[in-house]
């Protein structure tokens, strides 16, 4: 019998149309005789659909949610239901009676950015135990806030670029202190970040005060805490995918994204030379040296430096990390980690002979692995808690004192 599988795309952020693209590329890949697909898609204002329309890039163009081809969904947290709870035309949560379900296998969040990529929906398909293919909860949420990240990877001892943060607030009440302080503490030229975006949405280079404001004031636009990087002048960046979960985990081969500007910009990551129209091209429209041509000791380090972080991150399914390369220091760098990272980062592993299809297979097996590992564990306890606490405010200050 074949698996429902369902493809999660969308979402309320503003890496929206990219996700679009990285969920259609993947439902044109995987295998249909071994899986039943299932296109789940989250518009703008976090509303869900699923029908077969949805795999139509032109129609997501010009999205209909009155459209009778698609049906307004949910995703109860509820593991009774174990998937899609269909929502009629018109009605709400009050017209539950009238709903159907749809059940769900294993899903692969097919996000970018916030509510998506950032542990939001793998909470929910964890609440709903749904089996996900893709980062957990914790290592989401860790991949996606570059602030939590560079401390994450501070901690374990991973090399990153000198950064200072702070949040728009505190920009707004003393924006010639922070000026100062980034001035003293980062110095020029250095990167200005959204803490909480991918896809160089909000990313700006400032080499001087003005472009430094100005860096800060286009972040600030997108998140409330922003991050402030010394820039590597001499640096070229590679990349690695990493695949797998628990201990079975593998480094792709790795990448030299080719730039001619100061940074890779969003255009040049999904724009230039690629066809919007076309979900195949995705990020593979990239200009990109593959395998990246660096010396082999280097390309080694990258790799044992890209499992490591899978593993200290607890991550599963398909990532890709990012680094920098000083040229001139000869020090490699950990950027930053994309937990669902753009066409899954399948064009690292086609030259492994490794097939998009057969990266989806691995990729769910990878979710049903996690999901019964997770429930081998125990989630009950007796206790004799409730029965020892009375009702009420005396009950409550009982119940504190059994605590303690």
């Amino acid at each position: 019998m074949k698996k429902k599988l369902a493809v999660i795309f969308g979402s309320r952020s503003v890496e929206h149309d990219v996700s679009i693209v990285t969920g259609v590329q993947l439902g044109e890949n995987i295998d249909r005789e071994t899986y039943d697909v299932l296109p789940v898609y989250i518009d703008r204002t976090g509303e869900w659909f699923t029908g077969e329309k949805l795999w139509n890039i032109e129609f997501l163009r010009n999205f209909d949610p009155n459209c009778k081809e698609i049906t307004r969904v949910m995703l109860p947290p509820d593991p009774k239901v174990h998937g899609l709870v269909t929502l009629p035309a018109g009605g709400g949560l009050l017209h539950r009676a009238k709903s159907e379900n749809i059940p769900i296998d294993v899903a692969i969040p097919a996000l970018h950015g916030l509510h998506g990529e950032d542990g939001t929906v793998q909470g929910l398909l964890e609440l709903a135990d749904i089996p996900y293919a893709s980062s957990g909860v914790l290592g989401s949420a860790v991949g996606m806030d570059k602030i939590v990240m560079k401390m994450a990877f501070l901690g374990a001892g991973i090399p990153v670029v000198k950064g200072e943060f702070f949040t728009r607030g505190e920009w707004k009440e003393d924006r010639e202190g922070i000026l100062n302080a980034m001035e003293n503490a980062i110095g020029y030229p250095a990167f200005v970040k959204p803490a909480n975006l991918g896809s160089s949405i909000g990313i700006s280079r400032a080499d001087s005060r003005d472009e430094l404001a100005h860096g800060i004031d286009i972040a600030a636009g997108y998140d409330r805490r922003i991050i402030v990087e010394r820039a590597v002048e001499d640096n070229i960046e590679i990349n690695c995918s990493v695949l797998g979960y628990g201990a079975e985990v593998r480094a792709s081969v790795c990448e030299r994204p080719v730039s001619w500007k100061k940074f890779l910009t969003y255009e040049e990551k999904y724009l230039e030379g690629g066809k919007m129209g076309k979900a195949s091209s995705g990020m593979a429209s990239l200009s990109r040296i593959v395998p990246a041509d660096i010396p082999d000791e280097l390309t080694k380090e990258v790799q044992d430096l890209s499992v490591r972080i899978f593993k200290e991150l607890d991550c599963k399914g398909v990532v890709r990390i990012d680094f920098l390369y000083d040229q001139k220091a000869h020090k490699l760098y950990a950027n930053e980690i994309n937990t669902i990272p753009g066409s899954f980062a399948f064009y690292l592993w086609e030259p492994m002979g490794v097939s998009f299809q057969e990266l989806v297979d691995l990729m769910v097996d990878c979710a049903y692995r996690a999901a019964e590992e997770k429930r081998a564990s125990n989630f009950a306890f007796a206790s004799d808690i409730l029965k020892k606490t009375g009702v009420g405010a005396k009950g409550a200050k009982g119940f504190r004192s059994a605590k303690r």
